[in-house]
Formats: C-alpha cells, structure tokens, sequence
C-alpha cells in the first residue's frame, strides 16, 4: 500500500493567532515582530503582495507600514504557544500516527483511509471551526513529498488549501516537479541551492532524476535520501515522540543594556528555569551547564566583551535550583564591570536519560518533589506561577515589546471579552 503523509501547516500562524481574537484585521496587512521589535518574522499576505521580505529589520520599513497601513505586533509567543498546542491536540484526533514538527507544522499519517483527500478537507474544517486558524495540507508518499505538496497547497487557489501528490499521474508528477525551484525542497538551505545551481539543477524534477550515487560523493548521504524521497522511497518515517535533545539552549537579546552583575543573575535564573523544564519534560538530566553573556556587537562606539564558561555538575541532574547555582557561580567568574550587555544565555549540554544517570552515593538526597511540584502548579496555573526567587526580581533586562497584544488564553486578566 502507498504511504500517504500528510504536513499540515498553519498559514502565517503568528498572523492567524492575532486574527482569531482581532478579525478586524482580516484582509488587512498584518505583520509580527522578533525579540525586541527587531525584524519582521511573520507577515500576512498582504504584506507579502506589498514586496516585504521575511527578516525585514522593522526600523526600515517602518515609513513604508506608516504609508501601506501596515499593522504591527511584538511577538506573543505565550499566546502563540498555547494556540500551537491547541491546533495540535485537534490535529491528533485525525490520525494515530502524529509528529509535531514545529509550532505550526504537524506530520500525519494518513495511509490505509478510504478518502484521503475528503479526511484532509475535514482537517482545514475543523481547525478552521474550532479555533479560527486557517491550515494547508500536503500529501505524499515521503515527507519531503508531502512538504512540496504542502507548497503547492498554499501557492494555488485552485487546489483549495489540499494537494495530494499520490493521485497525480506520471506526467502530471512531472509537470509540477518542473515548476518549483529547487531551494523549496525540504533540507536543500541557500548555500546548497547555489551548488546545485551551479551545477544545472535549478528544478525539483531536475534533481529528482540526478544520479543519487553521484550526488552522494559531492554532497553526502542527506542528498542521496533526498533524492530517493523524491523519487516516493521513504527515508523519513513519521515518529510519535521526539527523540531527546543532546543538548537545551535558552538565551534571549535584552530590550536594553544591562551594567549590573544582579540584573544579569535575575536574567540566568530565567533562561535556567526554562531550561531545566525542558530537560525534565523529556525526563534527563544534564552533566554541563555553560553560561555566556555578550556586549552588543553592533555598537561599535562600545568596548565588547563577550565571555563563556563551561562547568561540570558533579552529579548530573534537572533540578533547577542546582542547575541555578552552578550557573550563578559560572557568571561570577566571567562578569567585567564598566561594560553594556545585550544578550546572556545558559546551555545544558551532557545530556542524559535520568533514568541511567550515576548518582554519586556521598551527594545530598535530593528528592524530586519539590520540582515536580513547582512544574505542576505552573502547569496549571500559568508559567511563572512558582519560580525561583531569584527570577523574576528585576527584570530590568526583558524585551522590548511595544506592541504586544494581550495572551488572551494563558492570563485571567487578559482573557478575551465579548462586547455584543
């Protein structure tokens, strides 16, 4: 039996959240900023149509929204978190086999139902009815099929937001192959394109049909799958639990210069806080912490300084508040005074299965309690519910977000109101 996968893709999902709870800017042009109201990371379609690319620093184009009328928003990645996992958990319902793959974008595994086309119709349905949110989807033999299908969903009207790739006939295959450029294949990134370019393969059907053994020797065994996924033999199965990081990064760009040693340990507390959530969430531990903070290295009227410092943690571990300390003693060590920091972070690295992990028998016992419980009430009332003390204090280094609408599903007091 052919595989049928789906990738079901929100539509300019930043975009698409701020709708459900504004339509008042529907059919207006819509876009979301980056950390610090820095650059353009989502735009409605309207925005697209008006030559505004992706990654647009906004301070440049800021004249031609005023002009356009182009409305802004910071981002609200709480707001958009939880409408992820909403769309998801609907998602689920349609199919056994599931693999989030990003925020927006969901593989399923639709092979063996009798219409493939009409369950995914139902799919756009449904997300649309339940929470307002307008998807596309995909379908192939391969997941690199069903991701090319997916932009064949999104590019032609007449395809009404689902493309089945399975159905099409050998010529027709051929045809739409011919059409797309290589760089929108799955994996292939600009550096990549411009080799392939160079060597003739400007079409997905031109690369479909290159000699894989050959492409292997100049670019690897992830050419060759690509080139197999192409031609319908799947390399990439649809999994339903993510395998667990090799290692966590949490780091953010301040919204304005921090001098102070303790504005700068409110900050790592943070970004080790939500570290160590994901670490527990996939049930490890870490061996390393690495801290590091930096100067703005745009800012050449300022010296820079830019250090990182590596420590072992004796027993490996996912509390936060040891994790925390480490962390703390890291930053001691590396901090200079008489400098403007703009961006600190924490990476956890030696990751490993909590499960398997060597204890050390002369270490303090500590139990898991506590940051099971701290988990389960942020759960369910919120993030930052219960935190360390240390985070949160300040603040004087979080983002910059002028425009930022309200998390209207994650905050009692900012819960969206009726006003019939």
């Amino acid at each position: 039996m052919q595989q049928s996968i789906a990738l079901v893709d929100c539509n300019n999902f930043y975009v698409s959240c701020e709708r459900v709870f504004r339509p008042d800017l529907e059919n207006k042009p819509v876009v979301v900023l980056s950390n610090n109201d820095g650059c353009v990371v989502a735009r409605s379609g309207e925005v697209k149509a008006l030559g505004i690319n992706m990654g647009e620093p906004w301070f440049k184009i800021r004249d031609a929204a005023r002009r356009h009328g182009i409305i802004a928003f910071s981002s609200n990645y709480a707001l958009y978190a939880d409408m992820s996992n909403r769309v998801m958990n609907v998602l689920s319902a349609f199919s056994p086999h599931q693999e989030v793959y990003s925020i927006d974008e969901s593989f399923l595994d639709l092979t063996g139902f009798a219409d493939v086309r009409g369950h995914a119709r139902e799919i756009r349905k449904t997300v649309r009815r339940h929470l307002g949110i307008p998807v596309c989807v995909g379908i192939g033999p391969t997941k690199t099929l069903s991701k090319l299908a997916n932009h064949v969903a999104k590019k032609h009207p007449r395809s009404e937001g689902v493309f089945d790739y399975n159905v099409l006939t050998g010529s027709q295959r051929q045809s739409v192959l011919k059409n797309i450029g290589v760089n929108d294949v799955w994996g292939i990134g600009k550096k990549l394109s411009a080799s392939l370019h160079a060597q003739g393969i400007e079409t997905v059907l031109q690369l479909r049909d290159a000699n894989a053994k050959g492409m292997r020797a100049k670019h690897g065994v992830v050419m060759e799958r690509i080139i197999a996924e192409l031609n319908g033999i799947s390399c990439i199965g649809v999994t339903d639990i993510d395998p667990p990081k090799k290692q966590i990064v949490s780091s953010r760009s301040f919204g304005q210069t921090v001098e102070d040693i303790d504005d700068l340990k409110d900050a790592i507390a943070h970004f080790v806080t939500n570290a160590a959530l994901k670490l527990r969430a996939q049930g490890s531990v870490a061996g390393i912490v690495q801290v590091f903070i930096m100067t703005d290295r745009f800012r050449n009227d300022q010296p820079q300084y830019n250090p990182s410092m590596s420590l072992p943690i004796p027993v490996p571990t996912d509390d936060s508040l040891l994790i925390s300390q480490w962390a703390g003693r890291g930053l001691d060590a590396i901090f200079r005074k008489g400098y403007f920091y703009k961006k600190a972070g924490v990476i956890l690295s030696e990751i490993s299965d909590k499960s398997l992990a060597q204890t050390d028998m002369f270490a303090p016992i500590r139990k898991p309690e506590l940051m099971h419980a701290m988990d389960s009430v942020n759960a369910r009332f919120g993030k930052g519910a219960l935190r360390l003390s240390q985070d949160g204090s300040r603040r004087s280094w979080s983002m910059r977000q002028e425009n930022r609408s309200p998390e209207y599903t994650t905050r009692w007091d900012e819960v969206a109101v009726c006003r019939c």
